[in-house]
């Protein structure tokens, strides 16, 4: 039997909590009691190092993971502050992406105007959505954390029945800072990707504006033999129309956010990594520089790869509700660019091969959520659009995003004519394809390479 003071012969095993309470500077009496008093002066020492200049509930210090994002952002290349030369050019592009747009699409402009900014800023204006988003997680690895506290140390002293619940919150600030090193990295690399403020699909930004990074864009422009000022415009075409949509729709930026949410609440912590990492020598000194050790310790590692019955479904429907998106932007920028633009059709290509082969979505929400997520349906969705378009006109297209019920499901992609139509009953697949030759003016390869049905 291990020696209750936490000093075991040497061929008696420690103690696991007499061991966390000696890292803490407690030790137990040889009668196994412990000074309460002494104890919750240690843990206020401890919770000292984590919620200093803390001011989120989530554990996560985002003063310094904002910091840290931004240094490592720093590191990955370039990041040059925005001219007047260019945020000219960018209100210009804006002004006749808006002219064309208003042909093309039932919304009005976003009230705020269009602006550039750096992977920094992008990075700033940002950063109060992935708090949103990152919340439900910290909350999974404290519990998982407190678990596996409390199973290697199943019988603890009568003074201590409320010893887990004395630790919750320093659990939750350790959490905060472990996880907050892959947040920063993960949104570092995407700062380096996104060519504009809401590419990813999701409104991250705290007003509906068009937001362009020319750094990106000029990645992004290398090797299409297209002049910049054609790419700055196709790419401000695509996200004022985002921002439109979003401005006007007031319950689409808000569910897709709650999807990822619920999503996130529903993810199983891989409590085997999670143990691996973390030593219960090391509990009672679980300082900033430790649990950014154990942080890499943990990268690609973290979540269960198990789905749920219930995230299979969350998944479904924002991959649907994503694939909507980006094929009513699709379908809205080539209509407005039809007339005016020759060179349009090899700009969406580059758009459709970069989507494919991933996009900058993915990536940040794989490493941030564990969600796997790639809307492959966006063809299906333009189809859909165009088809809805050709019978009941702009107006009536637009306006099914009046309510999420009139919203077209995953079913109703499989059957865009048969939604427009009204008809449950999907017509045979030689009708449907003849129909649809007719409705639609040119054939947009899918995403992945293959068909959307």
């Amino acid at each position: 039997m291990s020696d209750p003071t936490g000093t075991p012969g040497d061929d008696q095993p420690k103690d696991p909590m007499a061991e966390m309470l000696r890292q803490l500077g407690i030790n137990l009496g040889t009668d196994g009691q412990i000074d309460l008093n002494q104890l919750m002066g240690r843990l206020q020492q401890q919770m000292g190092a984590f919620t200093q200049a803390s001011t989120s509930t989530s554990g996560v210090n985002w003063e310094q993971t904002r910091h840290a994002t931004r240094q490592i952002a720093a590191s990955l290349g370039p990041d040059p502050s925005i001219t007047s030369q260019q945020q000219r050019e960018i209100a210009d592009a804006e002004r006749l992406a808006n002219l064309w747009l208003d042909e093309a699409c039932d919304f009005g402009q976003s009230p705020h105007p269009a602006v550039g900014w750096s992977r920094a800023e992008w990075i700033e204006q940002t950063m109060p959505a992935w708090e949103q988003m990152t919340e439900p997680i910290v909350s999974s690895i404290a519990t998982a954390m407190g678990d596996m506290m409390g199973g290697q140390a199943p019988q603890l002293p009568p003074e201590l029945g409320a010893f887990s619940q004395m630790m919750q919150p320093m659990l939750r600030q350790a959490a905060g800072a472990m996880y907050s090193m892959q947040l920063a990295q993960a949104i570092a690399k995407v700062s380096t990707e996104v060519v504009t403020g809401s590419e990813i699909g999701f409104q991250l930004l705290l007003k509906p504006r068009a937001a362009v990074l020319p750094t990106n864009v000029a990645a992004f422009s290398e090797g299409l033999e297209v002049t910049d000022q054609d790419v700055l415009l196709y790419l401000m075409l695509r996200e004022s129309a985002r921002q439109r949509l979003f401005a006007q729709v007031g319950w689409l930026a808000p569910q897709i956010m709650a999807l990822v949410e619920h999503y996130a609440r529903e993810i199983t912590i891989d409590a085997n990594a999670l143990e691996s990492a973390i030593d219960i020598d090391d509990m009672g000194q679980l300082s900033p520089e430790k649990m950014a050790e154990i942080s890499e310790n943990l990268q690609g590692k973290l979540f269960e790869p198990t789905q749920s019955a219930e995230q299979v479904e969350i998944l479904s429907r924002l991959e649907t509700l994503l694939a909507l998106i980006e094929g009513w932007v699709d379908e809205v920028v080539a209509q407005a660019t039809a007339r005016w633009m020759p060179n349009s059709s090899q700009l969406a290509e580059a758009v459709r091969r970069r989507r494919a082969a991933g996009g900058p979505a993915e990536d940040v929400l794989k490493s941030l959520v564990g969600l796997e997520l790639r809307p492959r349906r966006v063809r299906d969705a333009a189809n859909l659009w165009a088809a809805l378009s050709a019978d009941r006109g702009v107006g009536g297209r637009d306006a099914v995003w009046n309510h999420p019920d009139l919203v077209p499901t995953a079913a109703d992609l499989d059957d865009p004519l048969g939604y427009v139509s009204g008809e449950t009953t999907a017509p045979a697949a030689d009708d449907l394809d003849a129909e649809l030759a007719k409705l639609l003016a040119e054939e947009r390869p899918d995403e992945d390479g293959q068909s959307g049905s």
